[in-house]
This record gives structure tokens, sequence and C-alpha cells, in this order.
């Protein structure tokens, strides 16, 4: 559903924003390779989503990641998935609640054990689809979440869009941190358009570069149909294994730059 802003949040978007998170979905390699150009993604954005390996991503490239997050000050996410490589974690999975709340669970200690400082949870593709409607997986995530948020000794955030998954979260008191995204087209409702049909994945960097300073001024998107959606998103996605990832990525931070607002982690 399309948010509906309170008045301080009007006030924020209304030309006073001047600081948002950058967030691309890195460290997903496939059988060893890289499905992106990590270093130069790491570059420019200030949140990094890593992959561990519920549809990419292996201890290796989780400490890869871990140590280049390190490096550029950029705040570590973990981005859990349902348990299925071979369809890259974007496809509907019919799993038990407990077995999926067991999967993330192993999935976000391994990015802990791989040295991660993590501050915050995005679930990954399909799985970042169902929590918004599903309430069984829903509460599967939030409550790997809640286990985590324990075994760091503060809460951990969970990143996404409006559904279930925010309602569970706020059943327990973990936050949660709202999203638009820089390369996805939007319907009307506030919902992406399926990847699959035509015109859902943007590759063009000057109209990522726009969205990018309109979401941190106005808080705003336009539709496919023309309509504006308000997102009340604090963190921007610019997918990692696009093929305009990094020219996109880079053509956001200039504007947002340029914009004089501060890119930076809100975790």
């Amino acid at each position: 559903m399309p948010v509906t802003r309170s008045a301080v949040a009007r006030a924020v978007y209304r030309g006073t924003m001047r600081a948002i998170d950058l967030n691309a979905d890195l460290g997903e390699t496939v059988g060893g390779a890289p499905t992106a150009d990590d270093a130069a993604m790491f570059a420019v954005i200030s949140s990094a989503s890593i992959a561990c390996g519920g549809h990419a991503g292996d201890a290796v490239s989780m400490r890869t990641s871990v140590e280049r997050a390190r490096a550029t000050g950029v705040a570590v996410g973990a981005h859990p998935s349902y348990p299925d490589p071979a369809n890259f974690g974007r496809s509907a999975m019919p799993i038990e609640a407990a077995e999926l709340a067991a999967s993330v669970c192993a999935q976000l200690a391994a990015l802990v054990d791989a040295g991660a400082d993590v501050r915050y949870v995005k679930p990954h593709g399909a799985l970042y689809h169902a929590v918004l409607a599903d309430r069984a997986h829903a509460a599967a995530v939030v409550g790997a979440v809640a286990d985590l948020s324990d075994r760091v000794g503060r809460p951990v955030p969970i990143l996404g869009l409006h559904g279930e998954v925010m309602r569970a979260a706020a059943k327990v008191g973990i936050p949660f941190v709202l999203e638009a995204f820089l390369d996805r087209a939007y319907l009307a409702d506030g919902r992406l358009v399926p990847r699959g049909e035509p015109g859902a994945v943007l590759d063009d960097p000057a109209a990522a570069a726009d969205r990018a300073v309109r979401l941190a001024t106005e808080g705003t998107v336009v539709a496919t149909d023309g309509s504006v959606v308000e997102t009340g998103a604090a963190s921007m996605c610019v997918h990692g294994d696009s093929a305009a990832a990094v020219a996109m990525a880079r053509a956001v931070r200039a504007a947002l730059d340029g914009a004089g607002i501060e890119v930076r982690a809100p975790w």
C-alpha cells in the first residue's frame, strides 16, 4: 500500500531532508564467481546487503565483503534468501515456516561468523516480496532477526517495504526501515512491477539520479501510470548485479552530492 505520511514526515520531505542511505546487494558470488563489480560499488554506497549463502555467496565472499566494508566505511547488512541457489532466490518457495526460520538463522549466523557487525537485515528476492503478504514467512524472518538481535545485544533493524513483515517486526520491537528502489519500476499502489514484465528493471543512470534526488527531498517516485507514490523511504537501493549498476550508482552519488544531500547509513 502507498505510504500515508504524518505531518512530521511531510515536514521532513518538504525540501529539508539532507541525508539518505544508498544501499546495494553485494557479495552475490555464484560458484565462486562474482555477479557484480563489488569493489566499484563499495566506493559509492553507504550500506551493503551481503548475500549469506541462501541464494548466493559463500564463506570467502562474505569475508571479502566484510573486509571491503570495513575499508570503505560502509555498513554491513545481511541479505538472507529462500535456500534456493538454483533460482538465485527469485522463485517462490513452498517451505514450512520453521524450516525457513532455521535457514535464515543459519544465514545470519554465517555472516556474523565471517566477522560482520550486522547493522540490518534485508530479505532477498522472492522472500523479500513473500514477507509482505505471507504472515507465517514474515514471522519466521522476524523471529530469526530477533534471535540475531539477542546474539549481538541490540535490536537489528529490518529493511523492506510495508506489509506483514513490518507489522510482525513492530510486535516484537524490531525496528523497521522503509526502502525505495532506484532501478525498479513502480505500480500505482506502491508495489514493484514484477521482474519479467516489460520495463520492470530500469537501466538509465540519469533517470536513477533524478529519482534519487526526488526521493531524498520529496519522498516520492513516479509510477508507470504517471501517478505519484509516497514511499517514506530512508534507504534507496541500486541492485549490484544489473549491467548498469556501477554507472547508475556513480550517477546517483554524484547527483546526491551535487544537491547537498549527505549519503550515510541510518543504522
